[in-house]
């Protein structure tokens, strides 16, 4: 149940911080709110990490040094959000990332990428990423 919390409240956290990235994006530049949003995420994190933070940040040598390039990808993350948003709005970039996240997501635990463990193939997630998209067409019409 607290996994079904923390996504419920990263994903209403992930459209607001979208909205607001982009409107920093309109008075500085996108690659310049990257780095703006970037900063200002480092000091936040580093704050976390001292009130909250109950691991070890040395153990960082042990991790496989491919993983560390997750870091790199927020600023493809955060331009191509505000990129996205932009050109589509809010509710219709949100849909098209979740869909992809979802797409990609799936390949990565069918084929067990990463270290993930691999789930078995399944139509019906299938026709659920199917009936997601057909949701988006629906919704995406004026």
């Amino acid at each position: 149940m607290l996994g079904v919390l923390f996504a419920i409240i990263g994903g209403f956290f992930m459209s607001i911080q979208s909205s607001f990235n982009t409107r920093v994006g309109e008075s500085v530049g996108t690659i310049e709110a990257t780095v703006v949003v970037h900063v200002v995420g480092l000091l936040a994190a580093i704050a976390a990490t001292m009130v909250i933070g109950t691991g070890n940040i040395m153990k960082v040598t042990e991790v496989n040094k491919l993983y560390l390039v997750g870091g790199a990808f927020g600023v493809i993350i955060v331009y191509s959000v505000i990129k996205s948003i932009s050109a589509l709005g809010v509710a219709q970039a949100v849909m098209l990332i979740v869909v992809a996240q979802l797409l990609l997501a799936y390949i990565i635990d069918l084929l067990g990428l990463f270290g993930m463990d691999k789930v078995p193939f399944s139509l019906t997630k299938i026709a659920g990423l199917l009936i997601v998209l057909l949701g988006i067409f629906v919704f995406s019409r004026k």
